[in-house]
């Protein structure tokens, strides 16, 4: 087979067709058949995609929120780049608390000299960020105290005229004779009257005080440029000054002040005699306590974005496991049986379109009751010592998210299995009953084999749902998990949060995406024929 068939082979299992015009050009078949395909299926939707980020940067400042206008893309990808560099620093700080000799030695006189660095950067972005705010205080002044005055104005002219219209009321009212009742209807219409004239100037002193606030509101290009630089130096010190910190207070360093002071009790108590020695046993033994905890310590690094991606992805992968292993033998049994296929299906309509809401604090209790206390419980004690896992901190919200995944994402493999078992070629059967094959040669030979291409199709909507499923379930439970990263940046409110819950809408799609493209290959290395994938 030819290079040019081994890739084309490669991008129709992979299920990325839209490049196969590209490969069949850089071949030179049909070029102008080809160009208009990578038009149609590149080109395209490259445009669409780029126009939707002009529209979105378009109207996202129009809409005003409690947390500030809607975040632009520009904004999004600096938020973005922001929740990277937090986890860079965080890692590095970490890193740190490990080292020792010379590579210790090396990063602190890093840090030092980089800090020392940001002192005069300090000084000068101060002093650009005071200049913007003079030129802004000026620019304000000029524009507010001209519409200042019209609103001054107007409010004086509207307190004459209210005043004239009232002693006008007030003087009528006193000729009002008390059988006219014209007159005194006359007189009510004209106070409505006045009362509504006193709302329409109310309405139109507003309209000054909405053209003052859009003023005061309203982007300055240099000042928000000074408050970014001096917001990142701000926290590239901060930064610094954490990892000088533990550089000089980590683990190695801990170590060994404490072997020094327990050198001092040791010899303390070789010299000593009578009833000091026991003093000294304390000190040597409580020493000893401390160092055997120094030597076991570990940075307490905070989970960043990063991280919760990780454990996330861990978490619906573990339920869609549980999912798989219940799923698959299930919906094996039910294609081969319709006596059992008619008595799950009951089953399956009545828990398929139960929200993960209410299935994730049935799954809390119950693991509650089987894990009173996660800190002594063998299971979360033993997943803790595994060397791929433990680093995930595996609680009871953790496996109640993951069970809440399984029970929402098993149903499409259950009943794609079962379609695919009761849809076997009856050839297949009966030439496995004239070869008189045994239950289990049927079902691991013929049986398994021909309901592949359904099971994974199945499979794979199930990830899909499972994933969709997984950010609510850790929402609610506070699972240390993307839902959470959502949630905590919701009850944030600022601007910045605002911008990072858009990133995590990005990060949640690509990584959507690239399980159904993972799905996608094994579900087409498993299918007999040569119909396109679907997107």
């Amino acid at each position: 087979m030819s290079i040019k068939y081994k890739i084309l082979k490669a991008i129709d299992v992979a299920g990325l067709n839209f490049l196969r015009p590209v490969i069949l050009l850089c071949y030179g078949e049909e070029p102008e058949e080809q160009i208009r395909k990578i038009g149609l299926f590149i080109a395209v939707p490259i445009m669409a995609f780029c126009l939707f980020l002009y529209l979105w940067g378009l109207f996202a400042p129009m809409h005003k929120t409690k947390s500030g206008e809607v975040p632009t893309p520009s904004v999004v990808w600096d938020s973005a780049k922001g929740v990277w560099a937090f986890h860079v620093r965080e890692k590095n700080k970490a890193n740190a608390y490990n080292l020792e000799g010379d590579s210790r030695d090396k990063l602190l006189e890093q840090a030092q000299t980089r800090l020392s660095e940001l002192e005069p950067m300090v000084a000068r972005v101060n002093e650009q960020l005071a200049e913007a705010d003079g030129a802004m205080q000026s620019s304000l002044a000029s524009k507010i105290e001209p519409i200042k005055a019209e609103l001054d104005s107007s409010k004086n002219a509207m307190r004459e005229a209210q005043k004239a219209r009232q002693a006008d009321l007030q003087a009528r009212a006193k000729a009002i004779a008390a059988d006219d009742t014209a007159a005194k209807e006359k007189l009510l219409e004209d106070y409505r009257a006045h009362l509504a004239q006193i709302e329409t100037e109310r309405e139109s002193l507003r309209s000054y005080e909405e053209q003052i606030d859009e003023i005061h509101n309203a982007d300055f290009p240099q000042r928000a440029e000074a408050i970014r630089a001096q917001s990142a130096i701000a926290e590239e010190r901060q930064y610094l000054v954490k990892l000088i910190d533990t550089l000089e207070n980590n683990r190695q360093q801990k170590l060994s002040d404490i072997e020094t002071r327990l050198e001092g009790f040791e010899s303390s108590y070789y010299e000593a005699s009578g009833a000091d020695l026991l003093k000294h046993a304390k000190s040597i033994t409580r020493t000893e306590s401390l160092m055997v905890n120094a030597a076991d310590s570990e940075y307490a690094k905070p989970m960043t974005l990063p991280d919760q991606v990780l454990r996330s992805v861990a978490c619906v992968f573990a339920g869609f496991l549980v999912a798989s292993l219940i799923a698959i033998p299930v919906g094996i049994v039910c294609g081969l049986s319709p006596i059992m296929m008619s008595a799950l299906t009951p089953f399956i309509a009545l828990f398929k379109p139960v929200s993960p809401i209410v299935w994730l604090p049935i799954f809390f209790i119950i693991v509650g009751g089987f894990i009173p206390d996660p800190d002594k419980h063998w299971l979360i004690a033993g997943l803790a010592e595994l060397p791929l896992i433990g680093w995930m901190k595996i609680n009871p919200a953790f496996i109640a998210s993951a069970l809440t995944v399984a029970m929402c994402s098993l149903w499409p493999t259950l009943v794609n299995t079962a379609l695919g078992v009761a849809s076997i070629d009856k050839d297949h059967i009966n030439v496995a009953r004239v070869l008189r094959l045994g239950f289990w040669s049927r079902l691991i030979k013929i049986v398994i084999p021909s309901s592949l291409p359904l099971t994974f199709a199945g499979l794979r909507i199930s990830l899909g749902v499972g994933w969709m499923v997984l950010i609510a379930a850790e929402l609610l439970s506070s699972s240390e998990g993307l839902g959470k990263f959502v949630w905590d940046m919701f009850n944030n409110g600022s601007s910045q949060t605002f911008a990072q819950m858009f990133v995590v809408v990005f990060v949640v799609g690509i990584i959507g995406l690239l399980l159904d493209r993972i799905m996608i290959v094994f579900q087409r290395l498993v299918s007999f024929d040569e119909s396109p994938t679907s997107i």
